[in-house]
Protein backbone atom coordinates (compact mmCIF):
# COMPACT_ATOMS: atom_id res chain seq x y z
CA UNK A 1 0.00 0.00 0.00
CA UNK A 2 1.34 3.44 -0.92
CA UNK A 3 1.74 6.04 1.85
CA UNK A 4 -1.24 8.36 2.27
CA UNK A 5 0.81 11.44 1.46
CA UNK A 6 1.06 10.17 -2.13
CA UNK A 7 -2.73 10.38 -2.43
CA UNK A 8 -3.85 13.71 -3.98
CA UNK A 9 -4.69 16.36 -1.41
CA UNK A 10 -3.82 14.37 1.74
CA UNK A 11 -0.91 14.16 4.15
CA UNK A 12 0.24 11.48 6.55
CA UNK A 13 -1.26 12.22 9.97
CA UNK A 14 0.76 10.70 12.84
CA UNK A 15 -0.86 8.81 15.68
CA UNK A 16 -0.40 10.04 19.24
CA UNK A 17 1.77 7.90 21.50
CA UNK A 18 -1.07 6.04 23.23
CA UNK A 19 -2.89 5.37 19.95
CA UNK A 20 0.32 4.18 18.28
CA UNK A 21 1.22 1.69 21.01
CA UNK A 22 -2.36 0.41 21.24
CA UNK A 23 -2.43 -0.06 17.46
CA UNK A 24 0.85 -1.99 17.57
CA UNK A 25 -0.37 -4.09 20.50
CA UNK A 26 -3.54 -4.96 18.58
CA UNK A 27 -1.36 -6.44 15.86
CA UNK A 28 0.11 -8.69 18.57
CA UNK A 29 -3.31 -9.84 19.79
CA UNK A 30 -4.27 -7.15 22.28
CA UNK A 31 -7.92 -6.24 22.73
CA UNK A 32 -9.74 -4.40 25.49
CA UNK A 33 -11.08 -6.87 28.00
CA UNK A 34 -8.44 -9.49 27.14
CA UNK A 35 -7.45 -10.82 30.56
CA UNK A 36 -3.98 -11.87 29.35
CA UNK A 37 -2.88 -8.30 28.55
CA UNK A 38 -1.77 -5.48 30.85
CA UNK A 39 -2.11 -2.01 29.34
CA UNK A 40 0.38 0.06 31.35
CA UNK A 41 0.41 2.56 28.52
CA UNK A 42 -3.17 3.67 28.97
CA UNK A 43 -3.95 7.32 29.50
CA UNK A 44 -7.21 6.68 31.33
CA UNK A 45 -7.90 5.70 34.95
CA UNK A 46 -9.75 2.60 35.99
CA UNK A 47 -13.45 3.38 35.77
CA UNK A 48 -15.03 0.85 38.12
CA UNK A 49 -15.84 1.03 41.80
CA UNK A 50 -12.96 1.91 44.13
CA UNK A 51 -13.07 1.98 47.95
CA UNK A 52 -14.83 5.04 49.37
CA UNK A 53 -15.93 6.51 46.04
CA UNK A 54 -19.54 7.44 45.22
CA UNK A 55 -21.51 4.85 43.22
CA UNK A 56 -20.74 4.88 39.51
CA UNK A 57 -23.33 6.24 37.07
CA UNK A 58 -24.52 3.29 34.99
CA UNK A 59 -27.71 4.65 33.47
CA UNK A 60 -28.36 7.94 31.65
CA UNK A 61 -31.88 9.19 30.97
CA UNK A 62 -32.32 10.80 27.56
CA UNK A 63 -35.09 13.37 27.71
CA UNK A 64 -36.95 14.58 24.64
CA UNK A 65 -35.30 18.01 24.92
CA UNK A 66 -31.79 16.54 25.08
CA UNK A 67 -32.30 14.79 21.75
CA UNK A 68 -31.91 18.19 20.15
CA UNK A 69 -28.51 19.80 19.56
CA UNK A 70 -26.99 21.34 22.67
CA UNK A 71 -25.79 24.96 22.44
CA UNK A 72 -22.26 25.05 20.99
CA UNK A 73 -20.95 26.76 24.12
CA UNK A 74 -22.64 24.09 26.23
CA UNK A 75 -25.76 23.49 28.27
CA UNK A 76 -26.24 26.70 30.30
CA UNK A 77 -27.14 24.79 33.45
CA UNK A 78 -23.97 22.69 33.23
CA UNK A 79 -21.87 25.79 32.50
CA UNK A 80 -23.22 27.39 35.68
CA UNK A 81 -22.62 24.19 37.65
CA UNK A 82 -18.97 24.19 36.54
CA UNK A 83 -18.63 27.87 37.54
CA UNK A 84 -20.27 27.16 40.91
CA UNK A 85 -17.89 24.26 41.55
CA UNK A 86 -14.80 26.41 40.97
CA UNK A 87 -16.19 29.28 43.03
CA UNK A 88 -17.02 26.98 45.95
CA UNK A 89 -13.75 25.05 45.78
CA UNK A 90 -11.18 27.75 44.97
CA UNK A 91 -12.74 31.21 45.19
CA UNK A 92 -14.60 31.51 48.49
CA UNK A 93 -14.56 35.12 49.69
CA UNK A 94 -13.19 36.50 46.43
CA UNK A 95 -14.99 39.45 44.87
CA UNK A 96 -14.63 38.20 41.29
CA UNK A 97 -16.63 35.02 40.67
CA UNK A 98 -17.05 32.78 37.64
CA UNK A 99 -20.45 32.60 35.93
CA UNK A 100 -21.86 30.44 33.16
CA UNK A 101 -20.48 32.97 30.67
CA UNK A 102 -16.95 31.97 31.77
CA UNK A 103 -17.46 28.32 30.79
CA UNK A 104 -17.53 26.40 27.53
CA UNK A 105 -18.34 22.68 27.25
CA UNK A 106 -16.70 20.44 24.64
CA UNK A 107 -16.46 16.77 23.69
CA UNK A 108 -13.29 15.92 25.59
CA UNK A 109 -10.01 17.62 26.42
CA UNK A 110 -8.37 17.39 23.02
CA UNK A 111 -11.33 19.08 21.39
CA UNK A 112 -11.34 21.80 24.05
CA UNK A 113 -7.65 22.42 23.32
CA UNK A 114 -8.33 22.31 19.57
CA UNK A 115 -10.96 25.03 19.95
CA UNK A 116 -8.44 27.13 21.89
CA UNK A 117 -5.71 26.54 19.32
CA UNK A 118 -7.98 27.50 16.42
CA UNK A 119 -8.86 30.76 18.16
CA UNK A 120 -5.22 31.80 18.66
CA UNK A 121 -3.86 34.72 16.67
CA UNK A 122 -0.55 35.19 14.83
CA UNK A 123 1.59 34.74 17.95
CA UNK A 124 4.43 32.81 19.56
CA UNK A 125 3.00 30.08 21.79
CA UNK A 126 5.22 28.33 24.32
CA UNK A 127 5.01 24.70 25.37
CA UNK A 128 7.16 22.41 27.49
CA UNK A 129 9.20 19.30 26.77
CA UNK A 130 8.40 16.61 27.86
CA UNK A 131 4.62 16.94 27.86
CA UNK A 132 1.39 15.37 26.62
CA UNK A 133 1.90 13.59 23.28
CA UNK A 134 -1.28 14.98 21.66
CA UNK A 135 0.11 18.52 21.95
CA UNK A 136 2.48 17.79 19.06
CA UNK A 137 -0.09 17.55 16.28
CA UNK A 138 -2.32 20.13 17.99
CA UNK A 139 0.49 22.68 17.91
CA UNK A 140 1.51 21.91 14.33
CA UNK A 141 -1.80 21.71 12.46
CA UNK A 142 -2.82 25.33 13.15
CA UNK A 143 -0.52 27.66 11.22
CA UNK A 144 -1.71 30.98 12.70
CA UNK A 145 0.75 30.71 15.61
CA UNK A 146 4.35 29.57 16.01
CA UNK A 147 5.03 26.97 18.70
CA UNK A 148 8.11 27.60 20.83
CA UNK A 149 9.52 24.67 22.86
CA UNK A 150 10.84 25.13 26.41
CA UNK A 151 13.03 22.27 27.64
CA UNK A 152 12.58 21.00 31.20
CA UNK A 153 15.60 19.14 32.53
CA UNK A 154 15.84 16.08 34.75
CA UNK A 155 18.43 17.69 37.03
CA UNK A 156 15.93 20.46 37.88
CA UNK A 157 13.16 17.97 38.60
CA UNK A 158 11.44 18.80 35.30
CA UNK A 159 10.55 22.25 36.58
CA UNK A 160 11.47 25.78 35.53
CA UNK A 161 12.30 28.67 37.83
CA UNK A 162 10.13 31.76 37.74
CA UNK A 163 13.08 33.88 36.55
CA UNK A 164 13.80 31.49 33.68
CA UNK A 165 10.13 31.35 32.75
CA UNK A 166 9.94 35.14 32.63
CA UNK A 167 13.04 35.21 30.44
CA UNK A 168 11.44 32.70 28.06
CA UNK A 169 8.22 34.74 27.85
CA UNK A 170 9.90 38.09 27.29
CA UNK A 171 12.93 36.86 25.34
CA UNK A 172 10.92 34.77 22.90
CA UNK A 173 7.96 37.12 22.76
CA UNK A 174 5.42 34.56 23.97
CA UNK A 175 1.79 35.66 23.98
CA UNK A 176 0.52 32.30 25.22
CA UNK A 177 1.83 29.30 27.12
CA UNK A 178 0.42 25.76 27.36
CA UNK A 179 1.20 23.50 30.32
CA UNK A 180 -0.28 20.39 31.92
CA UNK A 181 -0.50 20.60 35.72
CA UNK A 182 0.16 18.03 37.11
CA UNK A 183 2.35 17.18 34.15
CA UNK A 184 1.76 14.26 31.86
CA UNK A 185 4.19 12.33 31.77
CA UNK A 186 6.46 13.41 34.66
CA UNK A 187 3.79 13.79 37.38
CA UNK A 188 5.31 17.07 38.58
CA UNK A 189 2.95 19.53 40.27
CA UNK A 190 2.80 23.31 40.56
CA UNK A 191 0.86 24.53 43.57
CA UNK A 192 0.69 27.22 46.24
CA UNK A 193 3.19 30.06 45.95
CA UNK A 194 4.71 28.65 42.77
CA UNK A 195 1.39 28.49 40.93
CA UNK A 196 0.38 31.90 42.31
CA UNK A 197 3.63 33.36 40.95
CA UNK A 198 2.93 31.92 37.51
CA UNK A 199 -0.50 33.58 37.49
CA UNK A 200 1.04 36.87 38.58
CA UNK A 201 3.57 36.53 35.76
CA UNK A 202 0.73 36.00 33.28
CA UNK A 203 -0.81 39.29 34.39
CA UNK A 204 2.50 41.15 34.43
CA UNK A 205 3.67 39.96 31.00
CA UNK A 206 0.18 39.76 29.47
CA UNK A 207 0.86 36.20 28.41
CA UNK A 208 -2.19 33.91 28.28
CA UNK A 209 -1.49 30.79 30.32
CA UNK A 210 -3.50 27.72 29.39
CA UNK A 211 -3.49 25.17 32.22
CA UNK A 212 -4.44 21.61 31.32
CA UNK A 213 -5.71 20.47 34.75
CA UNK A 214 -7.07 17.05 33.85
CA UNK A 215 -5.03 15.36 36.60
CA UNK A 216 -5.53 18.01 39.28
CA UNK A 217 -7.30 15.62 41.69
CA UNK A 218 -4.54 12.98 41.48
CA UNK A 219 -2.25 14.48 44.13
CA UNK A 220 -0.16 12.49 46.58
CA UNK A 221 1.34 15.06 48.95
CA UNK A 222 -1.79 16.06 50.89
CA UNK A 223 -0.86 17.10 54.46
CA UNK A 224 -4.05 15.50 55.83
CA UNK A 225 -4.88 12.06 54.44
CA UNK A 226 -8.48 12.41 55.62
CA UNK A 227 -9.17 15.44 53.40
CA UNK A 228 -8.98 15.62 49.60
CA UNK A 229 -6.50 18.01 48.01
CA UNK A 230 -7.23 19.68 44.69
CA UNK A 231 -5.10 22.24 42.87
CA UNK A 232 -6.19 24.80 40.28
CA UNK A 233 -4.93 28.08 38.88
CA UNK A 234 -8.50 29.31 39.49
CA UNK A 235 -7.48 29.93 43.10
CA UNK A 236 -5.02 32.63 42.04
CA UNK A 237 -7.09 34.53 39.47
CA UNK A 238 -7.76 38.13 40.54
CA UNK A 239 -10.37 39.07 37.92
CA UNK A 240 -12.06 36.22 36.06
CA UNK A 241 -12.71 38.40 32.99
CA UNK A 242 -9.37 40.23 32.82
CA UNK A 243 -6.68 37.80 33.97
CA UNK A 244 -5.17 35.84 31.03
CA UNK A 245 -5.67 32.50 32.80
CA UNK A 246 -7.50 29.71 30.98
CA UNK A 247 -8.23 26.31 32.53
CA UNK A 248 -9.18 23.08 30.76
CA UNK A 249 -10.56 20.09 32.67
CA UNK A 250 -13.40 17.59 32.48
CA UNK A 251 -14.88 14.29 33.55
CA UNK A 252 -12.25 12.16 31.80
CA UNK A 253 -9.66 11.76 34.55
CA UNK A 254 -10.72 13.56 37.75
CA UNK A 255 -14.20 11.99 37.69
CA UNK A 256 -13.08 8.77 35.94
CA UNK A 257 -15.60 8.96 33.10
CA UNK A 258 -13.38 9.03 29.97
CA UNK A 259 -16.07 7.55 27.75
CA UNK A 260 -18.46 10.45 28.39
CA UNK A 261 -16.21 12.86 26.47
CA UNK A 262 -17.32 15.88 28.51
CA UNK A 263 -14.78 18.65 29.16
CA UNK A 264 -14.90 22.34 29.95
CA UNK A 265 -12.85 25.45 29.41
CA UNK A 266 -12.88 28.12 32.10
CA UNK A 267 -11.69 31.64 31.34
CA UNK A 268 -12.54 35.26 30.53
CA UNK A 269 -15.83 35.83 28.68
CA UNK A 270 -14.03 37.10 25.57
CA UNK A 271 -12.06 33.85 25.33
CA UNK A 272 -15.18 31.75 25.84
CA UNK A 273 -16.97 33.64 23.07
CA UNK A 274 -14.02 33.04 20.72
CA UNK A 275 -13.79 29.32 21.35
CA UNK A 276 -17.57 28.94 21.08
CA UNK A 277 -17.32 30.50 17.63
CA UNK A 278 -14.55 28.04 16.81
CA UNK A 279 -16.75 25.20 18.04
CA UNK A 280 -19.52 26.29 15.70
CA UNK A 281 -17.46 25.17 12.70
CA UNK A 282 -15.17 22.55 14.33
CA UNK A 283 -17.64 20.29 16.08
CA UNK A 284 -21.08 21.85 16.65
CA UNK A 285 -21.26 21.14 20.37
CA UNK A 286 -20.90 18.35 22.93
CA UNK A 287 -23.12 15.35 23.60
CA UNK A 288 -26.37 16.76 25.00
CA UNK A 289 -27.71 13.89 27.19
CA UNK A 290 -24.38 13.43 28.97
CA UNK A 291 -24.21 17.13 29.79
CA UNK A 292 -27.42 16.74 31.76
CA UNK A 293 -26.13 13.58 33.45
CA UNK A 294 -22.95 15.39 34.53
CA UNK A 295 -24.76 17.84 36.81
CA UNK A 296 -24.87 15.70 40.02
CA UNK A 297 -21.19 14.83 39.59
CA UNK A 298 -20.21 18.45 40.18
CA UNK A 299 -21.80 18.63 43.62
CA UNK A 300 -18.89 19.56 45.94
CA UNK A 301 -19.69 16.69 48.36
CA UNK A 302 -19.64 14.21 45.50
CA UNK A 303 -16.34 15.64 44.22
CA UNK A 304 -14.76 15.54 47.68
CA UNK A 305 -15.68 11.87 48.17
CA UNK A 306 -14.47 10.88 44.71
CA UNK A 307 -11.22 12.82 45.06
CA UNK A 308 -10.37 11.39 48.47
CA UNK A 309 -11.04 7.87 47.18
CA UNK A 310 -8.83 8.52 44.14
CA UNK A 311 -5.96 9.84 46.21
CA UNK A 312 -6.00 6.89 48.61
CA UNK A 313 -6.46 4.20 45.96
CA UNK A 314 -4.11 5.60 43.34
CA UNK A 315 -1.63 6.53 46.06
CA UNK A 316 -1.36 2.84 46.97
CA UNK A 317 -0.90 1.92 43.32
CA UNK A 318 1.79 4.59 42.96
CA UNK A 319 3.77 3.15 45.87
CA UNK A 320 3.43 -0.37 44.48
CA UNK A 321 4.73 0.61 41.04
CA UNK A 322 7.59 2.77 42.31
CA UNK A 323 8.74 0.05 44.71
CA UNK A 324 8.72 -2.73 42.15
CA UNK A 325 10.34 -0.62 39.43
CA UNK A 326 13.16 0.35 41.79
CA UNK A 327 13.81 -3.35 42.46
CA UNK A 328 14.21 -3.80 38.69
CA UNK A 329 16.70 -0.91 38.42
CA UNK A 330 14.10 1.30 36.68
CA UNK A 331 14.15 4.74 38.28
CA UNK A 332 12.10 7.93 38.24
CA UNK A 333 14.25 11.07 37.87
CA UNK A 334 11.56 12.90 39.83
CA UNK A 335 9.00 10.99 41.85
CA UNK A 336 5.45 11.76 40.62
CA UNK A 337 3.54 14.06 42.97
CA UNK A 338 0.48 14.08 40.72
CA UNK A 339 -1.22 12.31 37.77
CA UNK A 340 -0.92 8.51 37.48
CA UNK A 341 2.29 7.99 35.54
CA UNK A 342 5.90 7.16 36.23
CA UNK A 343 8.37 8.82 33.85
CA UNK A 344 10.65 5.80 33.90
CA UNK A 345 14.39 6.06 33.24
CA UNK A 346 15.57 2.82 31.59
CA UNK A 347 19.24 3.79 31.29
CA UNK A 348 20.41 1.22 33.88
CA UNK A 349 18.76 -1.73 32.14
CA UNK A 350 20.87 -4.07 29.98
CA UNK A 351 20.97 -3.24 26.27
CA UNK A 352 18.81 -3.15 24.23
CA UNK A 353 16.19 -2.58 26.95
CA UNK A 354 17.76 0.77 27.85
CA UNK A 355 16.01 2.14 24.75
CA UNK A 356 12.32 2.94 25.28
CA UNK A 357 11.20 1.70 21.86
CA UNK A 358 13.07 -1.58 22.30
CA UNK A 359 11.64 -2.00 25.80
CA UNK A 360 8.14 -1.38 24.41
CA UNK A 361 8.61 -4.01 21.68
CA UNK A 362 9.94 -6.61 24.09
CA UNK A 363 7.05 -5.93 26.48
CA UNK A 364 4.59 -6.60 23.66
CA UNK A 365 5.97 -10.12 23.46
CA UNK A 366 4.93 -10.52 27.11
CA UNK A 367 1.46 -9.03 26.48
CA UNK A 368 2.18 -5.70 28.20
CA UNK A 369 2.01 -2.13 26.85
CA UNK A 370 4.08 0.94 27.75
CA UNK A 371 4.62 4.22 25.87
CA UNK A 372 8.18 4.98 24.66
CA UNK A 373 9.57 8.29 25.90
CA UNK A 374 10.25 9.71 22.44
CA UNK A 375 6.53 10.38 22.02
CA UNK A 376 6.71 13.02 24.76
CA UNK A 377 9.40 15.01 22.97
CA UNK A 378 6.74 17.38 21.67
CA UNK A 379 8.07 18.45 18.26
CA UNK A 380 5.41 20.28 16.19
CA UNK A 381 6.12 20.12 12.49
CA UNK A 382 9.14 17.92 13.25
CA UNK A 383 11.42 20.92 12.98
CA UNK A 384 14.06 19.11 15.08
CA UNK A 385 15.72 15.98 13.69
CA UNK A 386 17.08 14.62 16.97
CA UNK A 387 14.62 12.89 19.30
CA UNK A 388 15.03 13.14 23.06
CA UNK A 389 14.06 10.65 25.78
CA UNK A 390 15.14 7.48 23.97
CA UNK A 391 16.07 6.02 27.37
CA UNK A 392 12.61 6.65 28.85
CA UNK A 393 9.11 5.26 28.80
CA UNK A 394 5.87 6.27 30.48
CA UNK A 395 4.35 3.66 32.76
CA UNK A 396 0.74 4.20 33.79
CA UNK A 397 -0.69 3.16 37.13
CA UNK A 398 -4.16 4.01 35.84
CA UNK A 399 -5.23 0.34 35.48
CA UNK A 400 -6.57 -1.91 38.23
CA UNK A 401 -4.04 -3.30 40.71
CA UNK A 402 -4.37 -6.79 39.23
CA UNK A 403 -3.35 -5.45 35.82
CA UNK A 404 -0.45 -3.53 37.35
CA UNK A 405 0.84 -6.71 38.97
CA UNK A 406 0.45 -8.56 35.67
CA UNK A 407 2.41 -5.90 33.79
CA UNK A 408 5.14 -5.59 36.42
CA UNK A 409 5.61 -9.37 36.38
CA UNK A 410 6.01 -9.09 32.60
CA UNK A 411 8.73 -6.44 33.04
CA UNK A 412 10.65 -8.86 35.26
CA UNK A 413 10.43 -11.59 32.62
CA UNK A 414 11.63 -9.20 29.90
CA UNK A 415 14.61 -8.03 31.93
CA UNK A 416 15.53 -11.61 32.90
CA UNK A 417 15.83 -12.51 29.19
CA UNK A 418 18.62 -9.98 28.69
CA UNK A 419 20.61 -10.44 31.89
Amino acid sequence: MEPLNSFPGFRTVPRTGVIYVTHEATRHGFSYGNAEWANLGQGSPETGNIPGAPPRVENVTVSAASQQYAPVVGNKILCQAVADFYNATYRRGKKSQYTADNVSIASGGRLALTRLASARGDINMGHFIPDYTAYEELLSVFKAFTSIPILLKADSGYKISLADLKEEILGRGLSALLASNPCNPTGQLMEGKELSAWCELARECQCSMIFDEFYSHYIYNAPDATKPKMVSAAEFVDDVDKDPIIIVDGLTKNWRYPGWRISWTLGPKMVIEAIASAGSFLDGGANHPFQNAALPLLDPKNVAAETLAIQKHFGRKRELVLRRLAAMNISADASPTGAFYVWANLAKLPAPLDDGMNFFRECLKEKTIVVPGVFFDVNPGHRRSQARYKNYCRISFGPEIEKLELGLDAFERVIKKFK
